[in-house]
C-alpha cells in the first residue's frame, strides 16, 4: 500500500505527541524508581543486598511483568470502545479486567510460598544473596493485588486518552517509592526487606488515587448499565483470550531477560551485578519507549472503532521514527559517559569497570527493542493478539534459545547478549511479514 504524507494523513501528529509525552513521563518512573532501589542499595558497604534484590527481581519480572498484559488488553478494548462512542464498552473493558486481576492477584498470594521456594530452587545465587533475595520477595509480594489492579486502571485511563490520570498515578506510586526506599534503607537500615516493603506499600497509596480518578471520570448510570453484563460469556471469553494471547508476548519477553539474568548469576557475582546494572538502563530505554508504544495503542484501537483506517501506518512509522530517537539517546549516553553514569547507581570501582567492554551492546538491543515494541503496540491496538503470541514464541524459540545454549557452552558474555539482540530482530521480521494481511483484512471491514 502506497500513500503520501498528505494533510489528512498527520492530523494526527498533535494528539499523538501529547498523549506520548504524558505516557513516556510517567512509564519513565517505574524503572526510575528501581533505579533508586538500586542506588540506595548499591551504596552499602555490602554488596549481597543489591546482588540478592537483583536476583529475585527475576521472580517478579514473571510476577508482574508479564501481568502487564492487564494493562495493555485493557487499553486496546477502552480504545476501541471510546471509537466507537460506546460508553457502556469502555466501562465494561474496564470490569471485565478488574475481576480478572483480582482472581489472580488472590492465585499469587494463596501460592506465594510455594511460587518462593520453587523460584529460588531455580535461581542460581550464594546462599547469603539467596537470603537477602527471600527477604526482599516475603516483603513485595504482598503488593500483588493493588499492582495488578493499577495495570487495568492504567490501560482503562490510556484508553480513555484520560493521560493526565496516568501521570498522576505514576507520579504518587514511585515518588512514594522512593520516600519509602530513603526511610527503610538508609534511615531504618532494613536493606532488601525495606526496598519490598516500599514498592509493595507505594502501589497501595497508587491504587488509592486511582479509584478516586475513576469515581470522578465515569458516568454511573452507564455504570449501573454495565454490571449486569459483566459475566457475559461470550464477551468474556473474548476478554480472557485476547489477554491470553497478550500474556504469552510477555511472559516470552520476560523469559528472555529472567534466563539471561539467572546465567549472568551463573558466570559470577560481579558479573550478575554488571549485567544486571546494564539491564536497568535497557529497562529505563524500554519503560520509556512504551509510553509511545501505548499511545500506538491507543490510537490505532481508537482509529480502528473510528474505521479511520488510512491514518494507521502513518502513525505506525512515526511511532517508530520516535521510539527509535529515544533509544539512540539513551545507548550513545551509556556508551560515551558510562562511569558518570554508573558510579550513581554504585561506588564499587571493580562493577564501574568491568561493565564498560559491555555497553556496546545497548546500541543494537535498545535499536530493535525500539521497533519491535511499536509494531506490538500496532498488533495489540487492532487486538490481533494471535499474531503477537505466535511472533513471540517463534523468536524465543528460534532466535532465543539456540544463542543461549551456545552462550552456555562456550561460557560467552557477548553471545549472552547476542541472543536478547537476536530474540528482539526475529520478533520485528515476524511482525513486519503480518502488516500488509492486517491491511488487507481491514479495508474489507
Amino acid at each position: 500500500m502506497t500513500f503520501a504524507f498528505a494533510k489528512h494523513y498527520i492530523d494526527f501528529l498533535p494528539r499523538f505527541y501529547r498523549l506520548s509525552f504524558v505516557a513516556v513521563l510517567s512509564n519513565m518512573m517505574v524503572p526510575l524508581a528501581g533505579l533508586c532501589d538500586t542506588a540506595f542499595l548499591g551504596h552499602l558497604q555490602d554488596i549481597k543486598p543489591l546482588a540478592g534484590v537483583i536476583l529475585a527481581s527475576i521472580l517478579f519480572d514473571y510476577l508482574y511483568r508479564i501481568l502487564k498484559f492487564l494493562r495493555n488488553s485493557t487499553n486496546a478494548m477502552a480504545a476501541q470502545a471510546s471509537g466507537e462512542n460506546d460508553s457502556k464498552g469502555v466501562i465494561l473493558a474496564g470490569l471485565r479486567s478488574s475481576l480478572i486481576a483480582i482472581a489472580i492477584a488472590f492465585i499469587i498470594l494463596s501460592l506465594q510460598y510455594p511460587i518462593q521456594k520453587l523460584g529460588f530452587a531455580i535461581l542460581s545465587g550464594s546462599p547469603e544473596i539467596e537470603v537477602s533475595g527471600i527477604e526482599y520477595f516475603n516483603a513485595r509480594i504482598w503488593g500483588a493485588p493493588a499492582v495488578l489492579l493499577n495495570f487495568v486502571l492504567i490501560g482503562w485511563f490510556l484508553g480513555k486518552e484520560k493521560n493526565s490520570f496516568v501521570l498522576l498515578i505514576s507520579l504518587i506510586a514511585n515518588g512514594s517509592n522512593v520516600l519509602f526506599d530513603y526511610l527503610m534503607i538508609y534511615r531504618w537500615g532494613w536493606d532488601s526487606v525495606g526496598a519490598g516493603l516500599a514498592t509493595a506499600l507505594s502501589q497501595y497509596l497508587a491504587l488509592f488515587v486511582a479509584l478516586i480518578g475513576v469515581a470522578f471520570s465515569i458516568n454511573w448510570q452507564d455504570f449501573s448499565k454495565a454490571i449486569p453484563e459483566v459475566l457475559d460469556k461470550q464477551a468474556l471469553q473474548g476478554t480472557i483470550s485476547l489477554k491470553f494471547n497478550i500474556l504469552v508476548r510477555f511472559l516470552a519477553l520476560i523469559s528472555a531477560y529472567s534466563i539471561f539474568t539467572n546465567l549472568s548469576a551463573r558466570m559470577g557475582t560481579d558479573l550478575l551485578t554488571e549485567n544486571g546494572l546494564l539491564l536497568q538502563i535497557a529497562l529505563l530505554s524500554q519503560f520509556t519507549i512504551q509510553g509511545v508504544g501505548m499511545t500506538t495503542q491507543t490510537l490505532i484501537g481508537n482509529f480502528k472503532g473510528q474505521k479511520e483506517f488510512t491514518q494507521m501506518l502513518p502513525l505506525l512509522i512515526t511511532s517508530i521514527l520516535t521510539s527509535l530517537i529515544i533509544a539512540l539517546g539513551f545507548a550513545f549516553s551509556t556508551i560515551f559517559f558510562p562511569q558518570p553514569i554508573f558510579s550513581l547507581l554504585t561506588n564499587h570501582s571493580e562493577i564501574n569497570q568491568g561493565i564498560v567492554q559491555y555497553t556496546i551492546w545497548l546500541l543494537p538491543l535498545l535499536s530493535f527493542t525500539a521497533i519491535a515494541f511499536m509494531l506490538e503496540g500496532y498488533f495489540i491496538g487492532l487486538k490481533e493478539g494471535a499474531v503477537l503470541r505466535n511472533a513471540s514464541l517463534i523468536a524465543f524459540f528460534m532466535a532465543f534459545i539456540p544463542l543461549v545454549i551456545l552462550a552456555t557452552y562456550f561460557d560467552s558474555v557477548d553471545l549472552l547478549w547476542l541472543s536478547l539482540t537476536s530474540y528482539m530482530f526475529t520478533l520485528i521480521l515476524v511482525l513486519v511479514t503480518q502488516i500488509s494481511r492486517t491491511q488487507d483484512a481491514l479495508e474489507f471491514t
